[in-house]
């Protein structure tokens, strides 16, 4: 198994669509306006976050139960901030949509920028012939509101080839999270 380059990267977003929209650079501006990056980076690629966010909410002293999730827990906000409050999570979606290779593993971390704020995001595979948006997981961990720009770097994505093709893929097993769309919430 090897870690892939940007030059692979590139090569497989541009003539296989795995992913879209693609930027081949790293991306550092949106006009003049200094922004937190996105894009292919040495190793990686860094993905950005939607302007849709659940932002988690205790109004109804809910009891958070991944195989009997409400999602009355949380609130929906469409806008290009995101505050999470303290000790609190939000989720949001990628903004580019992914088609994995059969040989492939990908493992979305987050981005230094934001971890040195407190904001930690769920460290998560994408596995080979997934497909879809990531659902991402932002905790903030301080005692403060904590901010998360919309179409900006949230989360950085390491491509894992193997050198050999997996028995079963993830779209074999028909996975319940391909193909998802939007935010996608726990699914039992």
């Amino acid at each position: 198994m090897s870690i892939k380059s940007d030059h692979w990267i590139r090569r497989m977003a541009e003539q296989h669509g795995m992913i879209e929209p693609f930027a081949a650079n790293q991306v550092r501006y949106q006009g003049t306006d200094k922004i937190i990056s996105h894009g292919t980076s040495s190793y990686g690629y860094d993905v950005r976050c939607a302007d849709e966010f659940k932002i988690f909410t205790n109004i109804n002293s809910a009891i958070v139960d991944p195989k009997n999730f409400s999602a009355s827990s949380f609130v929906d906000v469409t806008s290009d901030v995101c505050i999470i409050p303290p000790n609190s999570f939000a989720l949001a979606r990628s903004v580019e949509y992914f088609r994995i290779p059969r040989n492939v593993l990908v493992i979305c971390l987050g981005k230094s920028t934001y971890a040195r704020c407190g904001i930690i995001v769920n460290v998560t595979p994408l596995e080979p012939e997934w497909e879809g948006h990531i659902t991402l997981e932002f905790s903030n961990t301080t005692p403060l509101p904590a901010k998360i720009y919309a179409n900006e770097g949230v989360a950085q994505l390491l491509f894992l080839e193997s050198d050999e093709m997996c028995d079963t893929s993830y779209k074999d097993r028909q996975g319940k999270y391909q193909g998802q769309k939007g935010v996608t919430l726990p699914v039992t």
